[in-house]
């Protein structure tokens, strides 16, 4: 799915290159980006650091190196690094990824200035990387605390980053930047509406309804039947699973009930369809991981589809 999509956001930006009336403030062809929001990329992240500071102040990089391998053996492995510091047998990197952070925040204006024509992008890029390495040490410090803590910090994560990309964005481009966020479903639904709230979680879905109110529109997908390539543990590799069927009293059922396989549904308007979907019911949720042999307590949870939903 992800190369067909770049490959046809490729074809779709070398079109509007053709299109003389789309320009921005600056005369120029702005292309349509593909930009990543979540944390689990920390040791690519710091790679992305370092590789920019090379090219731009190799003094800082060398500098910059000698930070991030505070994480030593664990610099490829950050999930062991988090079991590491809960255990007690390895110090917190939390101080050097900060100090490399501030460190690239000091020095904005020097590197935009000596970076030249595309300096915005290529420095804004190191920045959003030093500040996911920074959230990513967090992460895995917190991972062995609970899940809220991790789930919370993830999200506000993405949040904060989906902010930052909207002000870069609209600064570029004279106007107020239109984004797509393309990420699970417990991600995008307002929390609020699921179990997710009640246990205290929070998610990108509730964080934008709450800043941007009806500017933003959330999209659910789902289905009831077919495969789904997951795991069956994390990291774990890639399998074909066949998807149960979904279980009495979910939502997925009673859509695979209607006449009509494949659909769209408003779920903005008033009308006597929608106010019976009101009514919480389970819904199925199959991220990388599927345990199909414990699907309920695994990918069911209770929600109300309206509020967490606009389609």
């Amino acid at each position: 799915e992800v190369q067909a999509f770049v490959k046809w956001l490729h074809d779709y930006n070398e079109g509007r290159k053709e299109d003389k009336n789309r320009k921005d403030q600056m005369g120029q062809m702005e292309s349509v980006g593909f930009y990543g929001l979540d944390l689990y990329s920390m040791t690519t992240s710091m790679e992305a650091v370092l590789s920019y500071l090379d090219k731009i102040d190799p003094k800082e990089a060398a500098d910059a190196r000698a930070r991030y391998a505070c994480f030593g053996q664990f610099i490829n492995d950050p999930q062991a690094y988090g079991y590491a510091i809960a255990s007690g047998i390895w110090d917190s990197c939390e101080q050097e990824v900060i100090t490399q952070l501030i460190q690239l925040q000091q020095k904005a204006r020097l590197y935009i200035e000596r970076d030249g024509a595309f300096a915005g992008n290529e420095y804004f890029s190191a920045q959003q990387n030093a500040e996911l390495v920074k959230n990513a040490e967090e992460y895995y410090r917190a991972m062995f605390r609970g899940r809220p803590n991790t789930w919370n910090l993830r999200d506000r994560h993405m949040f904060e980053t989906l902010e930052k990309l909207a002000a870069h964005l609209s600064a570029r481009l004279g106007r107020e930047a239109r984004i797509v966020v393309w990420a699970h479903n417990s991600h995008l639904g307002n929390a609020a509406a699921t179990d997710m709230g009640r246990r205290g979680e929070i998610n990108i879905g509730q964080l934008v309804s709450e800043r941007y109110g009806d500017r933003g529109f959330r999209i659910g997908f789902s289905t009831s039947r077919g495969t789904v390539t997951a795991a069956s543990d994390w990291d774990g590799p890639a399998e074909n699973k066949t998807i149960n069927a979904p279980l009495p009293g979910s939502y997925e059922e009673l859509f695979s009930q209607l006449e009509k396989k494949c659909f769209y549904l408003d779920l903005g308007v008033r009308n006597e369809a929608v106010d019976m979907l009101r009514d919480e019911k389970l819904q199925r949720a199959i991220g990388v991981i599927y345990r199909p042999e414990t699907e309920r307590i695994s990918h069911y949870f209770y929600t109300s589809l309206p509020r967490q939903f606009d389609f």
